[in-house]
């Protein structure tokens, strides 16, 4: 929740006047104040550190999707090893994308597949953890954190967070497993709290309930964020204005009363757009379903690019396709979670060329593993980390190519293996100038280690 207070001092119990919080307000970041946040943000820009005007989204498939059904098909293969869902043809001649992927089909001159993702970890939390970490074992910190920590917490003039994580209220009980899972994975680690992840959707209050009290009166009702606004930018102007605040507490101001609160209201958007991108008539759930929120996520996460977010997170459940009475198979899951993907992606990936955005963010497309090359008798398939799945858009990197080749049975890779220090590195030179990066001071020498270590994917360069 975010809370802007006034009135005369009083003391909570915690014996934080009133006055005090409205000199910082507050964001649900584990007790960390807005103003501290928009400071640290300042203090990083004024070292000099060479940030790129790039920001990363992150839509992570948790479970482990199937690196055969998504985007390598292997329809040469046999009938218990290739796509149950069959193949399409792609824009990249030669090169098939699984059977729900009709929409990414037409559109893969913009993306880069890779078909040689590995790593060695087959268990869920593990995995979700090193690869939300880039492989990162030192100080427990997700790449969202890291982008933070060197960005700083928040935009210097738009006062938009730097690392956000979106997800949805899970009513299928191990969906909402999968995206507490998730959302450990991008904390902050030994970094701190002040580099958590602004949370939207799931148990978080920030997305629906931005709520205001102002003054001594109290609000019995949780107004709408809108409303609560209107009554502030009323207040503010009778005043004259704040004079008291320095730039950062004034900051703070500009994150609820600015642009950058505009990017979190859906309803300024173009509803034929809106329409374009809505993936509700989808129903994803294993024992209990709800309405696919994809689409809006994934414009909600253009829309916070736009204002100056870093790096978003986007959780989507349920590939943890075993098949039998307690999981999805390939099949089912394919349809309920592989077309609002195709969808949602699709109309993102032409959203973004029709703004000039395509060069400014890199979209990413992963889990924490593949599955298994055989295809069960329930149609399911299980754990499977020597090959995952992997794909890229934008960033201004090079599209329209395969990267790496699998082995026949789509079982690890034959050529160009991309490790997890790849994929870190990769990230981090899409928003940094890693090398005008090493050279500043005060660099964490953890972070400074992960710079060094890996290697960005070289054919992206």
């Amino acid at each position: 929740m975010l809370d802007i207070i006034s009135g005369k001092p009083s003391r909570d119990c915690a014996g934080v006047t009133r006055r005090q919080a409205m000199q910082v307000g507050t964001l649900a970041l584990g007790g960390i104040h807005l103003a501290g946040l928009l400071s640290a943000r300042a203090q990083a820009a004024s070292a000099g550190l060479a940030t790129k005007d790039t920001s990363i989204v992150l839509l992570f498939l948790t479970g482990g999707p199937s690196q055969i059904e998504t985007f390598d098909p292997k329809m040469t293969a046999p009938s218990n090893v290739r796509s149950v869902t069959g193949a399409v043809s792609s824009k990249i001649p030669g090169i098939e994308l699984g059977g729900t992927f009709t929409n990414l089909a037409r559109l893969t001159d913009r993306m880069a597949l890779v078909r040689s993702f590995t790593h060695g970890t087959s268990d869920h939390t593990k995995a979700v953890e090193q690869v939300m970490r880039g492989g990162n074992p030192i100080n427990q910190a997700g790449m969202g954190a890291i982008a933070a920590r060197l960005r700083g917490t928040s935009h210097p003039e738009t006062g938009m967070p730097t690392h956000v994580y979106l997800a949805s209220n899970e009513v299928d009980r191990q969906f909402d497993k999968e995206r507490l899972r998730l959302l450990d994975a991008v904390g902050p680690g030994e970094l701190g709290g002040a580099y958590a992840a602004f949370q939207l959707g799931g148990d978080s209050q920030a997305s629906a309930d931005m709520s205001l009290r102002i003054g001594r009166a109290r609000l019995d009702d949780r107004l709408a964020l809108q409303s609560a606004l209107d009554r502030l930018n009323r207040s503010v102007d009778a005043r004259g204005g704040i004079r008291d605040f320095d730039q950062f507490e004034q900051q703070a101001l500009d994150l609820v009363l600015g642009n950058s609160r505009a990017a979190f209201d859906l309803s300024q958007e173009d509803p034929k757009l809106v329409e374009r991108y809505d993936t509700g008539h989808y129903q994803t759930g294993i024992t209990k379903e709800r309405s696919s929120t994809l689409g809006r996520q994934l414009l909600l996460a253009r829309r916070l690019c736009e204002a100056g977010c870093g790096f978003i997170t986007i959780h989507n459940p349920g590939w943890d396709m075993h098949g039998g009475d307690t999981q999805l198979n390939m099949l089912d899951g394919m349809e309920k979670l592989g077309r609002p993907v195709d969808h949602a992606v699709s109309v993102f990936l032409e959203d973004v060329q029709q703004r000039g955005l395509s060069d400014n963010i890199l979209l990413i497309i992963t889990g924490e593993f593949g599955r298994t090359s055989r295809v069960k008798d329930n149609a399911g398939r299980d754990h499977w980390p020597r090959l995952s799945t992997l794909a890229l858009a934008g960033g201004g990197l090079q599209m329209g190519q395969v990267i790496g080749q699998s082995s026949t049975g789509a079982e690890e890779p034959r050529s160009d293996p991309v490790t997890l220090d790849s994929l870190f590195a990769t990230v981090a030179h899409t928003l940094f100038d890693v090398a005008s990066l090493r050279l500043q001071s005060g660099l964490p020498r953890e972070i400074e280690s992960l710079l060094e270590r890996g290697k960005p994917i070289a054919q992206l360069f």
